[in-house]
């Protein structure tokens, strides 16, 4: 494998890591370049994965484990990246509620291929609502052990990227980075907005150009880290709908709608739940990353006879009870005009993580 640029894109479920990288990825195409994605989850079906590879990019999927628990799949998913696109740079998104990168991916990636790569600074994207509330001492809404687990990911970052900078104002902006660098003062401290593109040039020139990447290796709980990531129930689900001509858009806001707002009755923290709907060329995104204000969509579906659901949830209860609701609802909105076949469902709890190595020193 010739030398290839590896850049790491971690963060908390809902911090906007997938659109980074699709937005990344066109900019080094832009440049002349060749690019490979490689995203990674619990269990397939990912709703990151089906979004980026409508985008004509190579794009390769770890599931079933995290990166750290599937060294050898992520080895082999780089490998098949850069055969297939015959990609100058790879970026990999490890799962949203992972940490220790740096001792579990980066420095054994540094020993076994040193002279394969350049790894870049390890990039965490944090959302600024649940960043705020965690640097004031809170949780933002998650489990405290949740909560752990996303100031374990800013302690071991070498590049701390707040994300969704257009929802602030300038001086709200500029006190945040302030109590970040306070609080992580050993990480850079870099912005971005997806929906402007304001940031991702100045953070692309950092993560292309540098090769210090995992400067430290964080002390880890792994019974909190395991608590933190078993508290969520994690659901994925593709399904095939079809009936009468249907105006999927709207399918689409009532479905989201019902299930974020009984996530908000039960008092239930909701790592993310996304979905993309497709209707032949035409699809829809949505995602929600906490209460229901949090709740977006973009594109449209249209109308159609047809489409293709991918459903991914991360929901703070049982995944027995996860499944009911997400079960119950889609009844709700397809009994009346339209078939519901289910091609593939899996609900789970991650189970305690278990690294292929884990280095105690930097390599």
């Amino acid at each position: 494998m010739k030398t290839t640029r590896l850049i790491l894109v971690g963060g908390f479920l809902g911090a906007g890591k997938t659109t980074l990288l699709w937005e990344a990825a066109r900019r080094i195409i832009g440049s002349g370049k060749r690019v490979g994605l490689i995203t990674n989850d619990q269990a397939p079906d990912l709703v990151d994965a089906a979004i980026l590879s409508r985008n004509e990019v190579v794009v390769k999927e770890v599931s079933g484990s995290c990166f750290c628990c599937n060294f050898n799949g992520l080895i082999n998913s780089m490998k098949e990246v850069h055969d297939s696109a015959n990609a100058d740079v790879i970026i990999a998104e490890p799962v949203g509620s992972c940490t220790d990168l740096s001792a579990t991916i980066v420095q054994p990636l540094r020993e076994k291929m040193g002279r394969e790569l350049l790894i870049s600074p390890l990039t965490v994207m944090v959302d600024p609502e649940r960043l705020t509330d965690i640097l004031k001492g809170g949780t933002a809404g998650l489990h405290p052990s949740a909560a752990y687990i996303f100031r374990k990911q800013m302690e071991e970052s070498d590049i701390i990227l707040i994300s969704k900078t257009d929802k602030l104002k300038p001086n709200e902006l500029v006190l945040l980075k302030e109590k970040v660098k306070l609080n992580f003062p050993d990480a850079d401290v870099m912005t971005i907005s997806a929906v402007s593109g304001e940031g991702i040039d100045e953070w692309l020139n950092e993560v292309t150009r540098r090769t210090d990447a995992g400067k430290r290796i964080v002390e880890v709980d792994y019974d909190v880290y395991a608590e933190g990531e078993a508290v969520l129930g994690w659901l994925n689900t593709t399904i095939e709908l079809g009936g009468e001509p249907t105006n999927w858009d709207e399918f689409a806001r009532n479905l989201m709608q019902a299930l974020s707002q009984q996530f908000d009755r039960m008092k239930a923290s909701v790592g993310h739940l996304k979905i993309i709907l497709e209707s032949g060329e035409n699809y829809l995104i949505a995602n929600l990353t906490g209460l229901n204000s949090t709740l977006n969509f973009r594109g449209l579906a249209g109308i159609s006879s047809a489409a293709r659901l991918t459903l991914n949830a991360r929901v703070e209860m049982s995944p027995e009870k996860l499944e009911l609701i997400v079960r119950k609802t889609l009844n709700k909105y397809t009994k009346d005009s339209l078939t519901l076949n289910i091609v593939a469902l899996r609900c789970l709890s991650p189970g305690r993580p278990n690294p292929t190595y884990r280095f105690d020193h930097i390599i």
